[in-house]
């Protein structure tokens, strides 16, 4: 069939309709001619729809509107989420169930989804009293632990929910699980680790030493000095990278618990000489004793208690055999009749204790050298000789095993009332308090001591050099902070402030809390004069 026009290519009229095709097609040079079958398809909106693209769908190749998209996406994103969290499918259920009540089934899209299924995800794992924190949800949903904190805020209060108090127990148990350094420990041990970091951290509960603070660093801390406690290898960096927990704060806590167990060792006999830095070493009798403290019932006392909960006789026995060397060199024990008093004269009769009298200063340098001695020295030299009666020990911690029984209830999850019952050797004030304390003693001082600079420069007749050269001295000696001041009589830019607030009149009640900031816009700034 011939249809008219020319050929696109050879420019002759030779075009044919093809019977298959329908295509008109050049019988000289075989071109199929273009646009052939081209429908514009006019007629506005009321036209006939076109092809490919339909009105109201979500883009090529999908067939759900707007609404379903955004509900399919936003469902997506939850249960990404959620499997990274690591929620079971029935708290991952909850968890839609809260989304959709409080986005009334809409969901939505944008960078708050993310911050709201979070901040559910932390209340329904509160809920049900398992450890999820607020750090690690961030981390997970790329958030700010402040934004999310407020989110978690407005989600308790618009579904009116009570939620639970936090258990630091479950939050250690929760860490140990997290914590990637102590997988390639024995299941035995982490067992072992977990009873005694529950202790420790118990009794951090009632020294005060978690409340107000967030609770992950003082966790790392215990982690860490449990490590240690049983030669596991690890460092603090990572213990508090792995569990979400700043390192400085980390560090700042494992400082504290130190200090904290140092106070209790004081009671034991040799406690002057425990400190910070060997308290790793003494602390299975430090934990020992804390735990014959928190067993025994009021007004009960326990026997060899003071001793520090052991045998003390046996330990001098030991640390006296013959067998081993413990004494420095050139020591006589015999002829030092400022640390022993025995009936036999020819020799130290060691198995009768009664007759054994020793001073603290000898117990501990017997100690001392027992923790510090070294153990390379061969017991068979080089001629062959036998010198096993001089083979010196190492204090080991391997060696001890028995030393941690767990018998004490600290071990286990107690209530806070439970806890405050209990005595560990130690009663404590909040470290915040006594930070406060002091701060309103220097405070104090600086008030009387620019009141007297005042009093010196308005009074210069009555003005006594001493009493503001004494001051001055009782100053440096109570500041521990270093502060930047000046090279004249030691002021710093607080005690310019102090006068300033004198000056204008300010009660010293308001400038002993500290708020220099709020005091100088109210009497100074906001006065009309400088």
């Amino acid at each position: 069939m011939e249809a008219s026009g020319s050929c696109k290519g050879c420019k002759k009229e030779a075009l044919i309709r093809d019977d298959v095709t329908g295509s008109l097609v050049c019988s000289s040079c075989g071109l199929v001619q273009p646009f052939d079958n081209y429908d514009p398809q006019l007629g506005g909106f009321n036209g006939p729809q076109g092809t490919f693209v339909r009105v109201g769908t979500t883009g090529t190749g999908s067939s759900l509107n707007y609404k379903d998209k955004k509900i399919f996406e936003a469902q997506k994103l939850i249960d990404d989420l959620l499997f990274k969290l690591g929620f079971s499918s029935e708290k991952s259920n909850e968890v839609r169930t809260m989304v959709a009540t409080i986005t009334e089934g809409e969901f939505g899209q944008g960078d708050w989804l993310p911050v709201l299924v979070g901040a559910c995800s932390y209340v329904v794992r509160r809920q049900s009293n398992r450890a999820l924190s607020i750090a690690e949800v961030g981390s997970v949903i790329g958030s700010d632990v402040y934004e999310l904190g407020q989110m978690i805020r407005r989600v308790v209060e618009f579904l009116n929910l009570k939620l639970p108090d936090i258990n630091i127990v479950n939050s250690l148990e929760s860490a140990f699980g997290q914590c990637g350094s102590l997988n390639r420990v024995s299941k035995d041990k982490v067992n072992k680790m977990l009873k005694q970091g529950t202790f420790l951290v118990q009794c951090a509960v009632k020294w005060f030493l978690t409340t107000g603070r967030r609770p992950l660093p003082m966790i790392a801390a215990i982690l860490m000095f449990v490590a240690e406690l049983n030669q596991v290898d690890v460092r603090i960096e990572n213990i508090a990278n792995e569990i979400h927990a700043g390192v400085a704060t980390t560090r700042l806590r494992y400082k504290e618990l130190s200090e904290a167990l140092v106070k209790v060792a004081q009671a034991l006999p040799w406690g002057k000489d425990v400190s910070t830095k060997n308290i790793v070493k003494n602390a299975p009798f430090v934990i020992q004793y804390m735990e014959m403290k928190s067993r025994l019932l009021p007004g009960k006392r326990r026997e060899n208690l003071e001793s520090g909960g052991f045998d003390l006789d046996g330990v001098v026995s030991d640390c006296l055999n013959k067998e081993f060397d413990y004494m420095p060199q050139g020591y006589d024990m015999e002829n030092d009749s400022q640390y022993f008093e025995a009936d036999n004269k020819s020799g130290l009769d060691i198995d009768n204790s009664d007759k054994l009298k020793l001073s603290h200063e000898c117990l501990s340098v017997i100690y001392s050298k027992f923790l510090n001695e070294d153990s390379r020295v061969n017991p068979v030299g080089e001629n062959g000789g036998d010198h096993s009666r001089k083979r010196r020990r190492e204090y080991d911690p391997s060696a001890m095993n028995e030393w941690w029984n767990g018998k004490s209830n600290m071990s286990k999850k107690l209530l806070l009332e439970q806890i405050l019952e209990k005595d560990v050797g130690l009663d404590a004030m909040p470290p915040s308090f006594v930070s406060g304390c002091l701060a309103y003693e220097q405070r104090r001082e600086k008030i009387n001591a620019a009141k007297l600079r005042i009093s010196k420069i308005m009074y210069p007749s009555k003005a006594n050099m001493g009493d503001t050269e004494e001051f001055s001295s009782e100053e440096h000696l109570h500041a521990k902070k270093k502060r930047r001041k000046t090279k004249k009589n030691g002021i710093d830019w607080e005690d310019f402030v102090i006068e300033t607030l004198l000056l204008h009149h300010v009660k010293e009640d308001e400038i002993e809390k500290g708020h220099y900031n709020t005091l100088l816009d109210l009497h100074v700034f906001n006065s009309g004069c400088l």
